[in-house]
């Protein structure tokens, strides 16, 4: 999508995406990936996800990319800290608390300014791309990550194509962007039946990094 659309989204507050309570599988399955609790973690497309309150206290380094500097603001301003933004680069940097975000082009990142991460958690970053975007993105993760790094991926899944994210993802495609540099794992699945979800299904992933 173009800049333009997601700037707008958050100036008009229109985040149905956003989700108010930690995402359930979080907190079910990130045990999967093994990790210490001291591992850098990057949140790509984080929006201002509470979910990166709770890898925090899972005891993770926790890095996110937005591109709304809006967003990025409001999260910090929603734990009752307001920060001044740094320029760094092409990124806004805010920081406080074991937790970075910074504003601008997931796309103009590397793995030393992510604060070399070890796990990856994707919740709402592959399924905000449109098709044209997703290989490049599947790539750039690649490169942000080395031999045994994982990823925790979250996809949706649903049958009438629309023109707008959240998108369907399905398993097909993500072997097809993920495989030559991941080993995939699907963990579980549900199926969704509530307001603008209903018939669709969610799938949690987990990938790691040949």
């Amino acid at each position: 999508m173009k800049h333009a659309f997601w700037h707008e989204r958050w100036s008009d507050n229109r985040i149905g995406f956003h989700q108010s309570d930690f995402n359930g599988w979080l907190t079910k399955y990130w045990s999967s990936l093994g990790l210490s609790g001291e591992e850098p973690v990057f949140v790509p497309l984080c929006g201002k996800s509470r979910d990166m309150l709770w890898l925090r206290e899972q005891g993770h380094r926790v890095t996110g990319v937005e591109l709304s500097d809006l967003a990025c603001r409001d999260f910090f301003a929603e734990q009752g800290v307001d920060i001044d933004a740094i320029e760094e680069g092409e990124f806004h940097r805010r920081e406080r608390d074991g937790i970075c975000l910074l504003a601008g082009d997931v796309f103009k990142t590397d793995r030393e300014a992510l604060n070399n991460p070890r796990a990856i958690y994707d919740r709402a970053a592959l399924i905000a791309l449109p098709p044209s975007m997703r290989v490049d993105y599947a790539a750039h993760m690649a490169s942000l990550t080395a031999v045994g790094d994982q990823i925790l991926l979250v996809a949706l899944e649903y049958d009438n194509p629309r023109n707008e994210p959240p998108f369907s993802v399905k398993g097909d495609e993500v072997r097809d962007l993920f495989a030559a540099e991941f080993v995939i794992e699907e963990l579980d699945s549900a199926d969704l039946n509530e307001g603008r979800f209903e018939n669709q299904r969610e799938v949690v992933y987990r990938l790691v990094r040949r």
